[in-house]
């Protein structure tokens, strides 16, 4: 009798039907278990920004060097080269759009970078001398890009709206607010759009705000934790979030309310970032600056992008 990973072995001997189910099948569907996927040291101290495309490839900055993206294939135990920027571009997140199209935020150059599916040469979608650095992106049902804009030294920040205009030229202004913010980080929106929640680092905070137009409004405060340990952040389907709890080691994932359901316990301390993919949504990939590793757990909800992709949200 052999024992093969993920799968499920018959075998009729003496009359008797013995049933063996892998140890690895069972640990492949418990939730909220994160495993390292990657082996360690792949990426630089600057690993953040992972996002999923269609066929369920991973994408991380900073492969093996600043200026990078790796891509790691749907199942696959290590990551590859994919592009490298610009010289002097360094890139901190990555998100998808309903096309298929790889959008990346530039922090040293300012940039928005735009990659069409099935493409492999980066081209300067959005670019603004006005920008501390574009750090994190969401992307709305329309193609709206939110960018957080911190500036480190000031403790403070602010958030772009970039999209195109009636006449096709890429637009970005800095969106009005009705508070000061802190050093925005993390950003995603709600499932139905009408909500953007930013993550300011230097304060701990998590804020929700209501998008009209270019303005935000209707501040709130969602969840205040330690200054300085919340990195990236994300929504999944039921509008829950997901935050990388930076040198804690965990992803704290709580309702719109700012309850948190549950601390998820990763194999490093310093998560940067998350993203949702796998064969159904449901696996969330976690960027480790300690380490410069991927791990991931499973999760039971679908996250919001993995579904705006295929249409569904």
């Amino acid at each position: 009798m052999a024992i093969t990973s993920g799968r499920t072995f018959w075998c009729l001997c003496s009359s008797i039907l013995l049933v063996v189910a892998t140890p690895l099948f069972a640990a492949e569907t418990k939730l909220f278990e994160s495993v390292q996927v990657t082996p360690s040291g792949e990426y630089t101290h600057g690993i953040e920004g992972p996002a999923a495309d269609l066929d369920g490839d991973l994408f991380v900055v900073n492969f093996g060097k600043p200026g990078t993206i790796g891509r790691l294939p749907a199942g696959a135990a290590a990551s590859g080269a994919f592009v490298e920027l610009p010289e002097g571009s360094v890139g901190n997140a990555i998100r998808f759009d309903r096309n298929g199209t790889m959008f990346i935020a530039d922090y040293k150059k300012h940039n928005i970078f735009a990659i069409p599916k099935g493409g492999t040469e980066p081209a300067v979608w959005f670019h603004s001398d006005e920008m501390n650095q574009p750090n994190d992106i969401t992307i709305a049902h329309d193609g709206t890009i939110y960018a957080s804009d911190p500036n480190w030294k000031g403790r403070e920040g602010h958030i772009w709206r970039i999209a195109k205009a009636a006449d096709g030229v890429v637009q970005g202004q800095i969106m009005s607010a009705p508070r000061s913010m802190g050093t925005t980080n993390g950003i995603d929106l709600s499932p139905d759009g009408k909500t953007l929640y930013v993550g300011e680092s230097s304060n701990g905070q998590v804020w929700s705000y209501i998008i009209r137009d270019s303005e935000l409004t209707d501040a709130k405060l969602v969840k205040t934790f330690q200054p300085d340990t919340i990195d990236g952040l994300r929504t999944d389907v039921a509008g829950r979030l997901y935050v990388a709890r930076i040198l804690k080691g965990t992803i704290a994932l709580m309702k719109p309310s700012g309850v948190v359901e549950r601390e998820i316990t990763l194999k490093a301390k310093e998560p940067t970032n998350l993203a949702f993919g796998g064969r159904d949504g449901k696996t969330v990939f976690v960027t480790q600056r300690q380490g410069g590793f991927i791990e991931s757990f499973r999760t039971d909800q679908q996250g919001r992008e993995y579904c705006l992709q295929r249409g569904r949200c």
